[in-house]
């Protein structure tokens, strides 16, 4: 049984709550650069520049990509085989408090969702456990802002309703989100499960490497198809119009109920954060 200490666990979600707010990860920068080039709209090209100079400046002065540095949402995968000494809840939302204090970043987390007293420090946390295998914690830190994240959706389709009735769903809360989501957006879609499983894969989704494909094949041809139709809706940077309304979608599956076919649309803005590290 390996013994981490829960002021190592807060240490590292400190750091990577300010990481996360200030650089991209390295597959977020390739996939702006390559958007960029792709993108044929005059003004387009314009509004890309303007956010990758933005993107230099955070990174260069050390200050947030935007003014909404997000909710906390951690994903921690922990092995089986560790024991954390101390509370490792608490451990973690004391590493958002850190990090959102220390790295001056916006508390945007109320108490409450009808009073709307700011708790200020952007503390709890949305967090999700897993128990893994072996002897080490992995974590994502995924900061999610609510421009983007208020255009979300959950769509309980029928069996019937089959990948073309996904493909729609996945169109129709793009097309609905229009420039409210501070395109060009990242797509995460969750299908399959149930109707909270769904959305947490839409989530997770965000979260996973860019450059990456999914195993699956009719995921990943999925994945191609909608990334192109999106694009096609000429939504555009800013939602100015242009060919580049997504740089990319990215979906998990899992297995679901013979009655229901569960799909949820998880939008990330340009600002898709994410952080990962292994302890």
């Amino acid at each position: 049984m390996r013994e981490i200490k829960a002021s190592e666990i807060a240490g590292a979600v400190r750091d990577m709550c300010i990481q996360a707010n200030y650089t991209l990860s390295a597959d977020m920068k390739k996939k702006f650069e390559e958007s960029a080039e792709k993108e044929t709209s005059p003004l387009g090209k314009q509004i890309f520049g303007q956010l990758q100079e933005n993107l230099k400046i955070a990174e260069e002065e050390q200050i947030p990509i935007c003014q909404d540095t997000g909710m906390a949402v951690v994903f921690l995968k922990v092995g089986q085989d560790v024991h954390v000494e101390g509370n490792l809840t608490e451990a973690v939302n004391e590493g958002v408090r850190r990090g959102y204090e220390e790295g001056y970043l916006r508390k945007s987390v109320v108490r409450d969702p009808i009073d709307r007293v700011n708790t200020g420090d952007n503390t709890p946390a949305v967090i999700h456990f897993e128990i893994v295998p072996g002897d080490q914690v992995e974590i994502t830190v995924a900061p999610k802002g609510f421009g983007s994240e208020n255009m979300s959706r959950v769509f309980m389709l029928k069996p019937a309703d089959g990948i073309e009735g996904v493909k729609n769903a996945i169109l129709t809360a793009v097309r609905d989100a229009g420039p409210n989501a501070c395109p060009p957006m990242v797509v995460g879609v969750g299908i399959g499960g149930t109707f909270e499983k769904c959305a947490l894969m839409a989530k997770h989704a965000l979260t996973r490497d860019l450059d990456e494909e999914s195993p699956i094949p009719y995921v990943r041809d999925l994945e191609k198809e909608m990334l192109e139709k999106i694009n096609g809706l000429g939504i555009g940077p800013g939602g100015l119009g242009g060919v580049i309304t997504a740089m990319a979608v990215n979906i998990e599956t899992y297995p679901t109920h013979i009655a229901g076919l569960p799909v949820a649309v998880n939008i990330c803005c340009h600002v898709n954060r994410h952080v990962h590290r292994i302890i």
